[in-house]
């Protein structure tokens, strides 16, 4: 696939099939993220990947899934992700102001995720100080955010917004994403 179309096919995902991601692929999910622009190029964040099945039902159970949709859009028992990967800041090297170095790294591992056939969901509502304990993280990193991952049991569509942002799922199941249309984003030389 090439990459305009990886941009143009990714879609959040939430449904899982009970497949392994191997330790190969989530390493290079890390590398793409450690390659991504960095403020001042300082790279506070640092990477917790969790692939251990018992590891992953604890991190599960602190995640909150697909508000609007809540609980259809949760995963079902056995289409939970295969792995996470928790993103960090190092607040020793960066206390505020890494939401753009962050954004660009978890932004890298979705897309070359997507290249490699898995699926992702970026999550920033999950349990923080529970993922801490949990992972043994210290005090000196805060969670940014997590990345759930896993290969796709689902195929959500974009579709045109039309009058609310809200997905929603149809009488199959299958999820539906409105987005806006770009001529009412696009604005050339001036608004």
């Amino acid at each position: 696939m090439k990459l305009y179309e990886v941009l143009l096919s990714r879609r959040s995902i939430r449904q899982f099939k009970p497949q392994p991601i191997s330790m190969e692929i989530l390493e290079k999910l890390v590398n793409a993220a450690r390659l991504a622009p960095s403020a001042a190029n300082l790279q506070p964040l640092e990477f917790v990947v969790v692939d251990e099945e018992k590891v992953r039902k604890e991190i599960f159970s602190c995640l909150r899934w697909a508000a609007y949709i809540a609980p259809q859009g949760n995963p079902r028992p056995g289409h939970e992700p295969m792995a996470y990967i928790i993103i960090l800041v190092n607040t020793e090297i960066k206390e505020k102001g890494y939401e753009h170095d962050a954004g660009a790294a978890i932004e890298n591992m979705i897309l070359a995720a997507w290249e490699q056939g898995i699926g992702s969901c970026w999550l920033l509502s999950v349990e923080r100080n529970n993922i801490q304990d949990v992972l043994e993280i210290p005090k000196t990193h805060k969670i940014d955010s997590v990345l759930a991952l896993g290969y796709p049991d689902e195929e959500p569509m974009a579709e045109i917004m039309v009058d609310s942002v809200k997905y929603w799922k149809d009488s199959t199941g299958r999820l539906h994403v409105p987005k806006r249309k770009l001529e009412d984003i696009i604005h050339f030389n001036k608004f």
